[in-house]
C-alpha cells in the first residue's frame, strides 16, 4: 500500500527509482502519432519498441534502462472507438497502482494526454485529470484494520504534467475531497457485522461527520417507539442490538436565498439474515454491506462538506440488524409505520423497505426539494441490470436524466426502470394498507412502488438500488476486492451540477 503525495510537474527531473507513464492516441496515423510522440519527450524508441507499440493487440509496451529518463516507461496506446469510455484512464490507473505495489518505484511521473482530443468523453480538463487521480486512490485502496501483519506503507511521489498548474491543482484538491467521501463509505462497507451494529453505525457517522462541521442525531429504541416508526421497530425486534435512526444535517457556509434543500436516505442495515424467511448461508456472507445505502449517504455528505458544495443537505438513516429470536417479525404480522399507514409482512427478507418507510416518511415532513434514497434492496435488479449498474427508479423525468448523466460521466453507472402504476396492484394487502413482498415478477419494481406510498406526493423523489454495484466485482481493477463506494461519485457530480444550475 502507498502514501500517496502528489506534485506538479514542469521540466521532468528523474531519478534511479522513478517510472514514467505516457499515453499516445491509436489511430490511422499511429506512425505520426510515435514520431511526434518521441520529439515531444525526446524519448528515441527502436525500431522493435515501435514495431511492438504498433502492433494491434498490444496496448501497451514497458521500456528501462533509458539513460536520463525514467528508470522504467510505460506507455500506453488508447483508442478512440465504440469502446472508449469516461472509466479508462481511471481504470489503467487503478491497474498501474496495483502492479506497482511490491516495487520499488519511488516517483510515478504521469503526463496527461492532449484533453482537447478526448473533451467529448470529459468534458472540462479538471475533470479528465480526476479520473486519472480517483484510479490511482481507488487502486491503492486495502482494508486492512483486522489483520496482525499489515503490509508496510511506501510513499510514493506522484508528479504531474498537464499544461495548466491551475486547473491540475483544483483537481487534486477536488479529488482528495470526493475520494475521502468514498473510503468512508467502503470502509463502512467492509467492516464486519460483528463489529458494526446499528449502535456502532450510528457513533461512527456521528464522530466522523460531526468533526467535519455537520450536525448528527441519533434517535435510540425509546425515541424511534415515541415516533411510532413500527417499520424499524419491527425489523430490528429480533436482535439484541437496537435499532438507531441517525440524522445528518449540512448546511453551506453561505447559504443564500433559494438555496436548494436535498435529502438523502439510505438503508442501514448492518446484517441481514433475512428473518424467519431465512436466506442461504451463501447468501449472507455479503450481508454485512446491506448497509451500503447508509455508507453511501455518510459519504457523499462527508465529500460534499470537503467540496463546500452550496447545497442544503439532510441525511437519513434507519439503522437495524435483520436477525431471528423469539421477539422478531412474523411473515403475517402487520405493522403500523410513523405515517399511520400499515404494512403486512408477507416476506421478513423484504425488509429493506420498511425501515425505508419509516426513513422517507421523515425526511418528507422535512419538506426538501427533492428526496433521493439509496438501498441493496432487491437482487431482483441485480438479475435485471448486472453488477454494471444501478436500477434509478422515479417519475421526476428531470431527476432521472440528470442521474443518468452524472453516472455517464463518473462510471456510476444508473440505469431507469418503469414506475407505472399497473405495478401497485403487485403490493396490495387484503388486511393492511400495502404488503411488503410483492411477488416473483418485477421485484425491483414493486419494491420501489412500495416505497412510494411513503413519499409526499409533491415532493419529487427517486429511489437508486444499489444492491448489484455495491458489491465487490471484476469488472474494474479498483473494485475487485472489496466493496465499492460505488454511488459517491455519482452524488458529487450530481450535486455539483444541482448547484451550478442555480
Amino acid at each position: 500500500m502507498f502514501k500517496l503525495s502528489y506534485k506538479i510537474g514542469t521540466k521532468p527531473v528523474f531519478d534511479s527509482f522513478s517510472m514514467g507513464l505516457y499515453y499516445i492516441k491509436d489511430d490511422k496515423n499511429l506512425k505520426k502519432n510515435i514520431d511526434e510522440f518521441e520529439q515531444r519527450y525526446k524519448l528515441k524508441l527502436s525500431e522493435l519498441q515501435k514495431k511492438n507499440l504498433s502492433e494491434k493487440k498490444n496496448r501497451q509496451i514497458s521500456l528501462s534502462g533509458t539513460k536520463g529518463k525514467p528508470a522504467e516507461i510505460i506507455i500506453n496506446k488508447f483508442k478512440l472507438d465504440e469502446k472508449f469510455t469516461p472509466d479508462y484512464f481511471r481504470n489503467h490507473l487503478a491497474g498501474i497502482i496495483k502492479k506497482l505495489e511490491h516495487s520499488q518505484i519511488k516517483s510515478l511521473h504521469i503526463f496527461f494526454p492532449d484533453h482537447n482530443e478526448l473533451t467529448n468523453y470529459f468534458g472540462v480538463k479538471e475533470y479528465f485529470y480526476r479520473t486519472f487521480l480517483e484510479g490511482l486512490a481507488l487502486g491503492n485502496y486495502t482494508f486492512n484494520k483486522f489483520k496482525k501483519e499489515k503490509e508496510k506503507i511506501t510513499y510514493l511521489s506522484v508528479i504531474l504534467y498537464g499544461d495548466d498548474e491551475k486547473i491540475t491543482k483544483s483537481a487534486i484538491s477536488k479529488n482528495n475531497s470526493v475520494i475521502e467521501g468514498i473510503f468512508y463509505t467502503k470502509d463502512l462497507q467492509n467492516e464486519p457485522p460483528s463489529s458494526l451494529r446499528p449502535f456502532e453505525l450510528a457513533d461512527s457517522i456521528r464522530e466522523k461527520l460531526s468533526k467535519a462541521g455537520m450536525k448528527v442525531t441519533v434517535f435510540d429504541e425509546k425515541e424511534i417507539k415515541k415516533r411510532n416508526m413500527g417499520g424499524l421497530i419491527a425489523v430490528g425486534q429480533g436482535s439484541s442490538a437496537k435499532p438507531r435512526f441517525i440524522v445528518i444535517e449540512y448546511k453551506p457556509k453561505n447559504k443564500n436565498i433559494g438555496t436548494k434543500k436535498i435529502a438523502l436516505v439510505g438503508k442501514g442495515v448492518t446484517f441481514d439474515t433475512g428473518g424467519y424467511c431465512i436466506k442461504p448461508w451463501q447468501g449472507m456472507l455479503e450481508m454485512k454491506a446491506d448497509m451500503s445505502g447508509a455508507a453511501v449517504v455518510a459519504g457523499t455528505m462527508l465529500a460534499a462538506s470537503r467540496l463546500n458544495l452550496p447545497i442544503e443537505m439532510i441525511g437519513v438513516i434507519p439503522s437495524a440488524e435483520n436477525m431471528i429470536n423469539g421477539e422478531a417479525m412474523r411473515p403475517g404480522d402487520v405493522v403500523k409505520t410513523a405515517s399511520g399507514k400499515t404494512i403486512e409482512v408477507g416476506h421478513t427478507d423484504a425488509e429493506g423497505r420498511m425501515i425505508l418507510a419509516d426513513a422517507l416518511d421523515y425526511a418528507s415532513k422535512q419538506t426538501p426539494d427533492q428526496i433521493i434514497d439509496f438501498a441493496t434492496l432487491t437482487g431482483a435488479c441485480v438479475v435485471a441490470l448486472g453488477l454494471n449498474a444501478a436500477g434509478i427508479f422515479t417519475k421526476n423525468d428531470e431527476i432521472a436524466d440528470e442521474l443518468y448523466k452524472s453516472g455517464m460521466k463518473t462510471y456510476d453507472r444508473v440505469w431507469r426502470l418503469p414506475m407505472w402504476d399497473d405495478y401497485n396492484k403487485d403490493n396490495e394487502s387484503k388486511i393492511a394498507d400495502v404488503n411488503n413482498d410483492g411477488g416473483r415478477w418485477g421485484g425491483a419494481i414493486t419494491a420501489a412502488k412500495f416505497l412510494e406510498n411513503f413519499v409526499d406526493k409533491n415532493i419529487p423523489w427517486a429511489h437508486i438500488d444499489i444492491a448489484g454495484p455495491a458489491i465487490a466485482n471484476d469488472l474494474t481493477n479498483y473494485n475487485k476486492n472489496y466493496m465499492t463506494g460505488f454511488g459517491v461519485r455519482l452524488m458529487c457530480e450530481y450535486l455539483s451540477n444541482l448547484s451550478d444550475g442555480e
